[in-house]
Parts: C-alpha cells; sequence; structure tokens
C-alpha cells in the first residue's frame, strides 16, 4: 500500500465551511458485481448473509444503472454530475463534489486498486491518496487472509481510527474484475457431487462462448464468481462490524454501489469482453445506510444514475447550493417520502463506437443494428427481443433516445417532452 499525501497547495479557506457534525461519509465501490448474484436482489443459491444484512439496514435501489462502462466517464457522473453522454467538460469554474467537500471542511481520502481511478483527472481534489497494489500474478488463496480482497478490505479497516473527522472516503476496489483468488473451498461450496471439476486458477476469464458452447464450461465459471462474491461478502461482515464498534462508525454515512457489473454468459459473454451494453454489465447495486438507519429495509424501483449520487451527496452533506446539472437528481426525496415516486423518466447509456440503450420503467432498447427491444422489469437479463413484434415503441424509443442526446447538447433534460404513457407502463 501507498498512502500519498496531497500537493502542498491547498485549497483557499471558504465561507461556507461546515462545522464538525461528526457526518462521515464511505462511498464503497465495489467493480465488476453481478446484482444477480446478490440475494437482496433475488439471489437464492449464493450466500451473501452481510449483502443481506446491509440491505436490512439500508434504503435499496433496485433499478440503479450506469451512464456508461468507461470509468473516465462513469467517474465524471460520479464526481461531478456530469452524464457520459455530454458532448463537453463542465466549466472549468465549477466545482466538483470533492473539491466542495474539501472547501467545506471535509478530509477527502481516495482508496483504490485500480490505476485509472487514482489518476482521473478529478481525483487530484482529494487530500489523500492511499493505492493498494494490485495482484501482479494472481493464484488461489489458501487463506482468506493471503487474498487481494481481504488486504483491501483490511486497508480500508485500518484507515479508519486515523481518520480526521469529518471524512469522506471513496474505496473503489477493482478486485472482482483482476483476481478470482478465493480459496478453492469457497468455490466447492457451489459445487454439486456430480458437477465437472472446477476451474483451478485464479484468472479473469474475459471471452466469447460459441453457439454451441458447453454448458459445463459456464457452470465451473459461474460457481467460481459465486465463491469470489462468498469472499467479498465476508469481507464486507467484517467492515460492517467495524463500523458498528468504533464512535465514527455511528456517524457514518455508508453507501455500497457498483460501477460495473460483470456478464457470466448472458448474451454469450463471460468478463467485459466488448462491453456490450445489456443488463448484466449496466444494471448495479445501489445500497445506502444512513447513520440513524433511517429508511432501513426500504426500497425503491425509481430509476437513478450514477449523477444521481453526486446530487445526492451534495445535498445530504449540505455543501451548500446544488449546481446546475444537465441530468442529475437527488435521490433524497425518494428515500425520505414515497419509495415509489419516480424522478427519471428514462435513462440513456453510452457504449463504445457509438453504441446507445434507452431505459424506462417499462423498456430496454440497446439501439444496436435494428434495436433489440426487452420488457422491464420482468425481463431482467435481456433474454427475449420483442423488437419484431413492437416496432412501433422501439421507433418511439429511438427518438426519444436522439432527443435525449440533442438536449444535453443544448440544456437540461427538463425541457425534454414527457414520454407516452406506453413508453412508460408498458403495452
Amino acid at each position: 500500500m501507498k498512502v500519498v499525501p496531497r500537493s502542498p497547495f491547498p485549497l483557499p479557506p471558504s465561507p461556507f465551511r461546515l462545522y464538525n457534525r461528526g457526518m462521515n461519509t464511505i462511498c464503497l465501490v465495489l467493480d465488476r458485481l453481478h446484482s444477480g448474484y446478490l440475494g437482496p436482489y433475488g439471489n437464492t443459491w449464493v450466500q451473501t448473509p452481510a449483502f443481506n444484512r446491509l440491505a436490512c439496514e439500508s434504503f435499496t435501489f433496485d433499478q440503479m444503472s450506469i451512464d456508461a462502462p468507461d470509468l473516465e466517464r462513469l467517474y465524471r457522473s460520479y464526481w461531478h454530475g456530469w452524464h457520459a453522454l455530454c458532448p463537453h467538460e463542465p466549466p472549468p469554474e465549477r466545482r466538483s463534489l470533492i473539491a466542495a467537500l474539501r472547501e467545506s471542511g471535509v478530509t477527502a481520502a481516495l482508496m483504490s486498486d485500480e490505476r485509472r481511478v487514482l489518476e482521473h483527472p478529478l481525483a487530484v481534489d482529494f487530500d489523500e491518496f492511499i493505492a493498494i497494489d494490485p495482484p501482479w500474478q494472481p493464484q488461489v488463496a489458501a487463506d482468506i487472509e493471503q487474498t487481494h480482497l481481504a488486504n483491501c478490505f483490511a486497508e480500508l479497516i485500518d484507515w479508519l481510527p486515523s481518520a480526521r473527522e469529518p471524512f469522506f472516503l471513496w474505496c473503489h476496489l477493482a478486485s472482482l474484475g483482476t483476481a478470482w483468488d478465493a480459496p478453492l473451498n469457497f468455490r466447492e461450496i457451489y459445487r454439486d457431487e456430480d458437477d465437472p471439476e472446477l476451474p483451478a486458477s485464479a484468472e479473469v476469464p474475459d471471452r466469447f462462448l460459441p453457439e454451441n458452447f458447453d454448458p459445463d464450461e459456464l457452470l465451473g465459471v459461474s460457481q467460481s464468481y459465486a465463491g469470489q462474491i462468498s469472499l467479498l461478502d465476508g469481507c464486507l461482515d467484517a467492515l460492517l462490524e467495524e463500523l458498528d464498534s468504533i464512535p465514527a462508525g455511528k456517524e457514518t454515512l455508508l453507501v455500497v454501489t457498483s460501477p460495473r457489473g460483470f456478464p457470466l454468459g448472458e448474451h454469450r459473454r463471460i468478463g467485459p469482453c466488448d462491453r456490450a451494453l445489456y443488463g448484466e454489465l449496466l444494471h448495479v447495486p445501489l445500497f445506502v445506510r444512513f447513520p440513524d438507519r433511517a429508511h432501513a429495509a426500504a426500497r425503491t424501483q425509481s430509476l437513478v444514475e450514477p449523477a444521481d449520487l453526486w446530487a445526492s451527496l451534495w445535498q445530504y452533506l449540505k455543501i451548500g447550493e446544488l449546481p446546475h446539472s444537465p441530468t442529475a437528481l437527488s435521490w433524497l426525496p425518494i428515500a425520505g417520502q414515497d419509495p415509489s415516486a419516480s424522478r427519471h423518466d428514462r435513462l440513456c447509456m453510452a457504449g463504445e463506437k457509438g453504441e446507445r440503450a434507452i431505459r424506462t420503467t417499462a423498456w430496454f432498447l440497446r439501439a444496436a443494428g435494428e434495436g433489440e427491444l426487452y420488457v422491464k422489469p420482468d425481463d431482467r437479463f435481456e433474454v427475449n427481443n420483442v423488437a419484431n413484434r413492437c416496432l412501433e415503441i422501439v421507433e418511439n424509443l429511438q427518438e426519444a433516445r436522439v432527443q435525449y442526446e440533442q438536449t444535453l447538447h443544448s440544456g437540461s433534460l427538463g425541457d425534454l417532452p414527457p414520454l407516452e404513457e406506453v413508453l412508460l407502463h408498458g403495452l
């Protein structure tokens, strides 16, 4: 691990400086976390008691989607409230969330094993950088303590007692996408007696499956990933126990989410591959555990996106007046008043080589080729393409997506015309 203090050129003091209220924040961002492998999102065969506990103590968002699978654009949304499809950068005078927090007297730290996050242009606003060395040659560990995930969580837990309050810690962990090094017995939990032998490697798979692929191959990959999720769950349990045992933890807002999912055979992709815009990559978990356990065990079907996290943290931490964002909407009113309320009527996503997608409460359209259309939320993993039976829906969603991008060139999504009822509520 490397701890790097920030530049000796601090930001000037702000007249809006926060008093020390003991209000701390941890944003735990777990890259390549497949929401379909978590109990709170409907999984019944992977053991995730810590995630189940987290959901019981948190407000859970069922329909969180990223706006791009590219970390640079995604973090612009997280830290600047600037959607991936915005055609230009934010105005130079516009402060990031991190800069605003520092000006308000909050200690801001960035912890990660992902170089692209540590070197993001907006990362310079943090006070402190904790760089965790990634595994160069991943190997299956003999015990939990030797795993990369356990090392990362140990660094996080060890950092907490030394944190100067009020603190803001952003912790991005790439482990699920870099090393499947959980001890083999974690994988064996999910292997039946008649199943084929499990993969013995810690390498993370990244490949396309042929049309006539062997289902046993995919089964072994799924069981290995499930073992890694069990390891992650144990690490999360240790963090929750630590937060409950220290004074600072009792006054800490904990946000747990993921910047990208991990395809596991859906659409014949294992791993990132071509980063095609499907739900297994775009649909990610989001848990918000408030210090007083407000809104515990509540959940919402409202559509939310990364820029909304920026707006919500800005509002929750009372930094000051919320700057304009083309798309961002705070989800605090949803948590505080009506979980069934909907804020966004559509979400749009940007992929590689011009690929686009649009999501409403009733539909998901992958705008590739002639278009692929799926019914939401029922068709969770986009199995049944109904585009050829709903041509008018495809056409209207394509038009709504184009309007969305055009509006981002000129103003705010508040200028968009409302969607037709059939696009919001289905046929």
